[in-house]
């Protein structure tokens, strides 16, 4: 019995149980931003912190308003007839996080979508903190090393499927517009389905760039992203060209 009434008693919205939510939703922020901050992404250590702190105070401050309508605020919520749905706090939360992830997402020129596990993470943080500030320790810390297992081990998963996949969009950069026709022959005749090609002239004066293409194909059975980079890299019309999970061949 003795076991449990430590956290029955942090459960409770005291002074100790407050400073300990607050301090472990810093805490646990803090470590999944690390892990970001250590790979360079826009949202790091600090911006973590505080939306998994914010998320926590938002909680905390449910629960007071709460206890206050029960106590010294019982007459005046009886005299007006008002209730506060405490539940709207933390929807709050999850709509302004959705705007702050928000931009952290971005298309690059590439066609290729950019920020959406920092933004994933983000939301998944602000979670974590309204569970910490509810007091559900449990929860909180078991959704900690979901978060990190998700952010810090399965991108080598996605990566494998990825690179495997029949499915693929490369990026590839030529020296002038007329080797278009030339690289599009050259892929079909790997016998590569083209669905779809994005293409750039490129710009020409003080801003220049080479021309490029965005194509979205599928492989044949057996060949892989590696051996399509290599072939087009033969190509001396082909400046570079590059694909899923950093794989890139360079004249």
């Amino acid at each position: 019995m003795l076991e449990f009434e430590w956290i029955t008693y942090l459960r409770e919205l005291n002074m100790v149980s407050m400073a300990l939510r607050l301090t472990l939703a810093l805490c646990l922020g803090g470590f999944i931003g690390m892990e970001r901050e250590r790979k360079g992404l826009p949202a790091g250590f600090r911006t973590y912190m505080l939306v998994c702190l914010g998320a926590a105070l938002t909680m905390v401050l449910s629960q007071y308003i709460v206890i206050l309508q029960d106590t010294a605020w019982a007459e005046a919520a009886a005299a007006v007839g008002n209730r506060t749905d405490v539940s709207r706090f933390g929807a709050q939360v999850i709509n302004g996080v959705g705007f702050l992830a928000a931009g952290t997402i971005l298309v690059t020129g590439r066609q290729e979508v950019r920020g959406l596990p920092t933004a994933a993470g983000l939301w998944s943080s602000a979670c974590m903190g309204l569970a910490t500030g509810a007091g559900l320790y449990e929860c909180s810390v078991a959704g900690f090393l979901m978060i990190l297992v998700c952010l810090c081990l399965f991108p080598s998963v996605e990566h494998a499927v990825s690179v495997h996949a029949r499915n693929m969009v490369i990026y590839v950069e030529f020296y002038t517009v007329e080797h278009m026709t030339g690289i599009i022959q050259a892929i079909k005749g790997m016998n590569v389905q083209i669905f779809d090609i994005d293409f750039d002239k490129g710009k020409v004066g003080g801003g220049f760039y080479q021309p490029n293409a965005v194509i979205t194909m599928k492989l044949p059975p057996k060949m892989t992203h590696g051996e399509v980079l290599r072939e087009l890299s033969k190509l001396e019309r082909v400046h570079a060209a590059e694909g899923a999970g950093a794989l890139r061949a360079i004249r």
